[in-house]
């Protein structure tokens, strides 16, 4: 089958992929963090004129996703598919408009895989053997002795197995020198540029060893067709589908013959080796084009560790954007974090980018010009008539914005870009301060100035509203409709022309588009909520089935409550003293909302008397009250049907 490359020159076509997500649950902020940028540089080339298309998907396979589904009690396809419409349910959420959106489970997919598979085969590309060594379930990844870290997994630091199986191996030490040479000779490939080098260094000097890729062990994957005991191992099958998705080894090879080799491929710096050595690798040996340029970015830290679900530090991005707004959201990722380098999340950072960049600068300006059109003209945006101090370095900073903005977005420094349009949010607000609008009107002789004055600020946020289009979603629809631009002039190439505003239109009052955070209250809310988890996790531990031996450790007895009162700081404990019959003990309890400690004094209560004291808000809890919940929620003490006195055994 032969493949026509040559045509995408003629259509100005652009390919951006992020990696595919491993849907063992559901994604976390970190992931957003990727997908945004991706959804953002496909925006940008969009308003540069090219035909983008944009693919991103799910990786389902392997023993990881296969012991997560048996956990669960269910099977792997189903398992996944929750987590797959979570992940569709997300990106919706963000704004991220995908245009190819692939499973590896997708019919179409495991076709090509098995045809690339055995194509390799054919080539003596790929052979049978035998593999004896170490292997990461989390990672997917096989490890040498010499490799391990105090015999643990060098990539996560979990635990490993020592595995031994027949499989095919692909004759990645073949493309060794080749590899080492074209990354030599093309420093756009890899970027950041460090990266090259560490691949060089940490991988290609040392010598490559052949890469396993199929197993027999796994059963939840894409069976070998010639050899159905054996099972595509996961790098041959998650990094195909960059070329599968576009139709390759089908009749219908259009997109392919359009869209490769990839524009971009954006990925997680821990998966940079496997996109610039292993994939490359894979499409020399099918006599194809390398993408043009792998781009690993940073990790997204919490408290200075790698965001991740192992870890349990993940931030659920589903609450952020409920929360605080998705464009907010979508600025915050973009804005605080270079591309390339690790960002540290922290709810402090998120609610000063907020205050700082889109209340007082953005959010200000919007409502400010807004407000003074309405004011002072009636709503009707009035005609630029007459020129005076200021706007000439007014129109300097805005065209020198777009300049930059370009130059930096095409470098995929976002972060940087977006720096460009913000100087010039803060230079319009500083013309505001210098023009004094409010002193021009007062003097009908300046009216014709005033309208100038009014005139450059929504001028300006013409300019802005498309420069941040890539980013915020949003808010440029906002100004659009509050100053009633027409779509011709919200073109990228629009703002190189300073005055292309329509005047006589009617201006509608904008909403509030950023909210003001008060950040000390909203930490100390978050803090909170934290407690609670924490607290209901300590109360109210995981049913599971237990053996008569097991229950038989429970001592359960019948308690009088003394005193009860709230504990301070909290709207959901009650503290109490009770008197189990032997001696009086202090127990907390997450049952205000359901009872008021008048209610409480001198109840007779079922209390587990031997469990594990726990400190909850800074208050020892010796023991756990039991109360029976109903299907909303609702909450009623288990107590003695008959007066029965404290210290009596519950059985």
């Amino acid at each position: 089958m032969k493949y026509n490359f040559k045509e995408r020159n003629m259509k100005k076509p652009y390919y951006i992929t992020t990696p595919i997500y491993y849907p063992s649950s559901n994604l976390h902020i970190g992931h957003c963090y990727c997908s945004v940028a991706a959804d953002s540089i496909a925006r940008f080339k969009k308003l540069q004129g090219y035909d983008v298309y944009f693919l991103t998907g799910t990786d389902e396979h392997g023993q990881k996703i296969e012991r997560k589904a048996e956990e669960a009690g269910t099977t792997p396809k189903e398992y996944v598919d929750k987590i797959v419409a979570a992940t569709k349910d997300l990106w919706k959420l963000m704004d991220v408009e995908y245009d190819g959106f692939i499973r590896t489970t997708d019919d179409y997919h495991v076709k090509a895989v098995q045809k690339i598979f055995k194509e390799l085969y054919d080539r003596g590309d790929i052979y049978k053997g035998e593999y004896k060594g170490w292997y990461c379930t989390p990672c997917e990844s096989f490890f040498t002795e010499t490799q391990l870290k105090d015999g643990k997994c060098p990539d996560c630091g979990r635990e490993v197995e020592l595995t031994s199986e027949e499989c095919y191996f692909f004759r990645l030490s073949k493309y060794q020198d080749r590899l080492t040479e074209y990354i030599e000779t093309h420093p756009e490939f890899i970027q950041p540029a460090f990266r090259a080098k560490e691949m060089i260094n940490n991988f290609l000097k040392p010598g490559l060893e052949d890469l396993c890729v199929s197993r027999t062990s796994i059963k939840w994957g894409i069976p070998v067709d010639f050899d159905p005991d054996h099972v595509v191992y996961v790098w041959l099958d998650a990094l195909t589908n960059y070329i599968t998705k576009l139709g390759y080894t089908t009749e219908n090879h259009e997109l392919f013959d359009k869209f490769w080799p990839a524009d971009l491929h954006l990925v997680g710096k821990e998966i940079i080796r496997f996109h610039t050595i292993i994939w490359p690798a894979m499409l020399m040996a099918l006599d194809l084009p390398l993408p043009k340029q792998v781009f690993g970015h940073g990790w997204l830290v919490f408290d200075g560790e790698k965001m991740s679900k192992s870890r349990g530090n993940v931030v659920d991005p589903v609450v952020l954007c409920d929360r605080y707004g998705v464009d907010a959201i979508r600025y915050f990722l973009m804005r605080e974090m270079p591309l390339g380098s690790d960002g540290n999340f922290s709810n402090e950072a998120l609610f000063n980018r907020i205050n700082s960049d889109l209340a007082n600068d953005l959010g200000n300006l919007i409502s400010r010009t807004a407000a003074m059109i309405e004011k002072y003209f009636g709503g009707i945006l009035p005609e630029n008539c007459e020129a005076g101090e200021f706007d000439k370095d007014l129109k300097a900073v805005a065209l020198n914005a777009v300049k930059e903005y370009e130059n930096k977005m095409e470098s995929l420094q976002i972060s940087v870009a977006l720096t460009e349009v913000w100087k010039l949010v803060s230079r319009c607000n500083k013309y505001i301060d210098e023009t004094t609008p409010w002193v021009l009107a007062k003097d009908e002789s300046k009216k014709n100035r005033l309208g100038t004055v009014m005139y450059n600020l929504a001028e300006c946020l013409r300019i802005i509203s498309v420069l941040i289009s890539p980013v915020m979603t949003k808010t440029p629809l906002a100004i659009k409709d509050c100053f009633a631009f027409n779509d011709d002039v919200l073109t990228l190439e629009s703002t190189k022309t300073f005055g292309l505003a329509e005047s006589g239109v009617k201006i509608t009052k904008p909403p509030v588009l950023f909210p003001r955070i008060d950040v000390e209250a909203e930490l100390k809310a978050n803090e909170s909520k934290k407690e609670e988890k924490k607290e209901e996790k300590n109360e109210e531990p995981k049913a599971e089935q237990i053996a008569i031996d097991d229950f038989a450790k429970v001592q359960l007895l019948t308690a009088k409550v003394l005193t009860c009162e709230k504990l301070e700081n909290s709207d959901k404990l009650l503290k109490m003293t009770l008197d189990d019959g032997t001696r009086t003990r202090t127990v907390v309890s997450g049952i205000a909302k359901h009872y008021s400690p008048e209610e409480m004094l001198n109840k007779t209560v079922v209390l587990v008397a031997n469990l594990k004291p726990a400190k909850l808000r800074g208050v020892l809890s010796e023991g756990m009250i039991l109360c029976a919940e109903d299907e909303n929620g609702n909450l009623s003490l288990v107590s003695p049907e008959k007066p029965f006195g404290a210290g009596l055994e519950v059985r």
